[in-house]
């Protein structure tokens, strides 16, 4: 994968013996060599241990969310909201004047961006952002939540890019979410290559309180320092790092005081692990995903509804997400809604108890058309009903959990094959196609549900010429019949809570997803550290960086 240069600050320290110019003592007999020392600022840093620090920094793409992309977008990139103690969107008052509705008809938002707000490169942040961010948001694939986004027909500017005007073409009340993790459009709108490379490897600029000083994936390790160019108060700390380790590692290096916090993805034994650690102090962290099985409508094998109803009655939900969250945090969080995360306010179950019913599977194949052959595998006209699953390569939980779909799927005479391309390849291609079956992914909450439901299970758009619409989601579904409900609830003619009552039983009843559980990561932090939380619902651990204080130091 092609990386983007960064903008790394470098720093050079003069040793005060080493610069003098004073000259040297005369030599006399049988002097011992002089001891030259080095003296510098003191740094102050925070250590957190981490799984991973893979590539792929993007927010806006399926492909990178991990908490590492939650972590660095929160402290390099600006956001006109970010969520506040409940999750609510609260205006960051650090990049905005304002950010208010103007006009009704057509539904118009105005901007006011800080005269002083500048990328870590000296150029302004200004309406070019925001207008980069809104053109790839509306056509690029595999992205997080772009029903918003593709109700804007235009983003203008004015008083030299710090007034922004977004009109929109129907209302749209959930706007508060929109424009979150600015890009620096001046450095990637004419940079070669495709969406797939954006913020890739590195950050080409950043604007925040924290800069990158050196981010190293083979080594697992990114360096953030204070940034000298931020235009507001400056943060507490001078570094902090973030370091991959094993489960083992961390909490050695927690042990020992290396480490100042841990954030991983725990089972019951990693939980155990910290718990011997002295003095730790543990809470749950649940990550902007659930894990989700789709059953894809759109390719060939389960296009018809009874077999898609017969595969979802040959899974075992119940022992998927026992084998998910091999009893760690995530075990708390099951997922029995469609859309709202449990984490979330406005959570409310649909889905009551286990999926498992071989009786009800057996009879719906066969109503399909299918029939048992003499190696007990299920056919149609002589050619057995084979499944390709797909999950994102090397990515956790999902590809454990596509492999247990195989052999539930197997157990039950359904073949299958289980797929994991990397996850850039998997949400940019191939389940835009047909030749996915199933796919083990997550579905991420941007921030507001409605969104959210129009980009995970809405049409496309309007058909031309008055054709059916087009799916144009992961799970490769379109019904026209409820299409209207998630269109009232996007553009608030009717209360979210009101349409999810009507939506969710007609999603489930089309078989086409399966929740299983909100990822939850367990949050580690020594008595050493203050202001190292669980931080704001989607917002992430890091997020509360500029305030961490180091207590013995």
């Amino acid at each position: 994968m092609r990386r983007l240069g960064g903008v790394l600050a470098a720093a050079v320290l003069c040793g005060t013996a080493a610069c003098t110019n004073t000259p040297p003592p005369p030599l006399v007999a049988k002097t011992e060599a002089p001891v030259i020392t080095t003296t510098g600022p003191k740094v102050t840093e925070i250590v957190v241990g981490v799984d991973d620090v893979a590539g792929g920094y993007n927010p806006h793409a399926l492909a990178a969310q991990s908490p590492i992309t939650t972590a660095l977008s929160s402290l390099l990139l600006p956001s006109v909201f970010r969520p506040g103690p409940d999750g609510a969107p609260q205006l960051d008052r650090n990049l905005m004047v304002s950010a208010k509705v103007t006009k009704a008809e057509p539904f118009t938002v105005t901007y006011t961006i800080r005269k002083d707000a500048s990328w870590s490169d000296s150029a302004p942040i200004a309406a070019e952002d925001f207008y980069y961010l809104w053109q790839r948001m509306r056509v690029e694939p595999g992205v997080v939540d772009p029903a918003g986004y593709r109700l804007i027909n235009n983003v203008s500017a004015r008083e030299g890019g710090k007034v922004v005007e977004v009109a929109f073409g129907k209302p749209f009340p959930g706007w508060r979410s929109l424009f979150a993790n600015l890009l620096p459009a001046h450095l990637l709108k004419d940079a070669p290559g495709t969406w797939s490379n954006v913020l890739s490897g590195n950050f080409p600029a950043t604007a925040g309180p924290f800069q990158v000083r050196s981010l190293d994936e083979p080594r697992g390790e990114v360096v953030l320092e204070r940034s000298d160019r931020y235009w507001e108060a400056p943060t507490t700390l001078d570094r902090v790092v973030i370091r991959r380790a094993t489960h083992s590692a961390m909490a050695e290096s927690l042990s020992k005081g290396d480490n100042q916090a841990a954030l991983l993805r725990a089972d019951a034994a990693d939980v155990n692990l910290l718990k011997a650690v002295q003095n730790l102090t543990t809470k749950p962290v649940p990550r902007n995903e659930v894990v989700q099985v789709l059953l894809r409508p759109e390719t060939e094998q389960l296009k018809d509804l009874k077999t898609r109803k017969a595969v979802l009655n040959a899974l075992d939900r119940d022992a998927l997400i026992a084998s998910g969250t091999q009893s760690g945090p995530s075990a708390q969080y099951r997922a029995d809604s469609y859309v709202v995360p449990p984490s979330r306010t406005g959570y409310q179950a649909t889905i009551q108890g286990n999926t498992l019913n071989a009786a009800a599977s057996d009879q719906q194949l066969t109503e399909a058309g299918y029939a048992r052959n003499a190696q007990n595998i299920w056919e149609k006209a002589g050619k057995p009903l084979k499944l390709r699953i797909a999950a994102p390569e090397k990515v956790e939980p999902y590809v454990g959990i596509a492999n247990r779909v195989k052999v539930q799927l197997e157990d039950r005479g359904i073949s299958a094959e289980v797929v994991t391309p990397n996850a850039e390849d998997l949400f940019s291609k191939q389940l835009l196609g047909k030749d996915v079956d199933i796919a083990v992914v997550p579905r991420v909450d941007a921030g507001d549900s409605a969104a959210g439901l129009a980009s995970t299970y809405g049409c496309a758009g309007d058909a031309p010429d008055g054709g059916t619409p087009s799916p144009q989601n992961p799970a490769g579904f379109c019904d026209p019949a409820i299409q209207a409900d998630i269109d009232a609830a996007l553009n608030g003619k009717v209360l979210l809570s009101d349409a999810l009552a009507r939506i969710e039983p007609q999603i489930q009843a089309q078989a086409v997803a399966l929740p299983l559980f909100q990822v939850v990561d367990l949050l580690g932090v020594l008595p050493t550290v203050s202001g190292v939380d669980t931080g704001a619902p989607l917002a992430g651990v890091l997020s509360g960086a500029p305030g961490w204080r180091r207590l013995d130091k």
